[in-house]
């Protein structure tokens, strides 16, 4: 883990700080949305460019732990999504549908981070990595029509554009990349796919600060977005954790296994989905700005689980 990767959830926080400060002056406030896109841009080509999509018949190995996370992050996990908003959010129908967008997004980079902290199995994790990526670009729009749009319509053009302009034109763009630099791997491994792979979090910081910048004035007086969000954005955490724990012991899973099912379970892509959002939906900031803030509740999480994994091996070490 390199200190990148360490201080992750401080370089977010720091962005938002510096967005908000940012969006009091008039000038930064008045330009800064149009900087979202592109950063957002840069950081899901970067995305797709270091996600290698030959390893796909990897996941299909252990065939167990693949039909269980399917199910759990493409199945379960948009149901628990839609029913907790129904019960916290139904007066909030554009924290409602930034809530599903975050959570039917399994994550697709830092979730490895903490797999490898709780010492879960991450060649494991990362053979699911390719197919979570190409089914949530898929069933994204889905889900938006099936659940969201039970809350309020969805324009399918504006839908459809959005898609094409952040997720089939960056993922055409990477995956164009690594086949002209197929006879150049030693720079593509070496040196393109590692500056990606590092600067990700900084794209997505950059866009973020752009976010806060131009919607921090909204925010500031809207400050009970935090507070409404925080139980099911926990709730969600905590009911995804127990299942994972559950079926990991049910189906006799090591504690490695059991640990990425867990953390592939309740780790979220947000990014995929603020892209979408800020394009899709320019008008309701709200949407965007759940999308925003889940993250900032996720990654404290997900460290407290990682850790807490790591006090039950420690206990089932010292037991035997």
């Amino acid at each position: 883990m390199n200190i990148v990767e360490k201080f992750q959830t401080i370089i977010i926080l720091t962005a938002v700080g510096i967005g908000l400060l940012m969006g009091q002056v008039h000038f930064y406030e008045q330009y800064a949305e149009s900087f979202i896109v592109p950063f957002l841009l840069l950081m899901l080509y970067g995305l797709f460019l270091i996600t290698p999509l030959q390893h796909l018949k990897d996941a299909f190995k252990n065939r167990n732990f693949f039909t269980v996370s399917m199910l759990t992050n493409f199945v379960w996990t948009p149901l628990v999504a839609w029913g907790l908003g129904a019960i916290f959010l139904a007066d909030h129908p554009a924290l409602w549908i930034g809530f599903i967008m975050l959570m039917v997004t399994p994550c697709t980079d830092w979730y490895l981070m903490f797999t490898a902290i709780a010492k879960g199995n991450v060649p494991l994790s990362m053979s699911v990595l390719p197919i979570n990526l190409i089914l949530q670009v898929v069933l994204l729009p889905v889900y938006l029509f099936i659940f969201a749009g039970t809350i309020e319509p969805i324009p399918l053009l504006t839908l459809t554009e959005s898609i094409i302009l952040v997720l089939i034109i960056p993922f055409v763009l990477a995956h164009l990349t690594r086949y002209a630099l197929r006879k150049r791997k030693a720079f593509l491994n070496e040196k393109l796919v590692p500056f990606f792979a590092t600067a990700q979090i900084f794209f997505l910081s950059l866009a973020i600060m752009a976010m806060f910048a131009s919607q921090g004035k909204y925010l500031l007086t809207n400050l009970e977005v935090i507070s409404t969000l925080l139980l099911p954005v926990l709730l969600f955490f905590v009911v995804n954790f127990i299942l994972a724990q559950t079926v990991g012991k049910a189906l006799k899973f090591s504690y490695e296994d059991t640990v990425s099912l867990s953390l592939t379970t309740i780790a979220r892509n947000s990014p995929v989905s603020l892209a979408i959002a800020v394009v899709a939906f320019p008008y309701q900031p709200l949407i965007a700005l759940a999308l925003v803030i889940g993250p900032l509740i996720e990654l404290p999480i997900l460290a407290l689980v990682s850790q807490l994994l790591l006090s039950t091996r420690r206990g089932n070490i010292g037991e035997s």
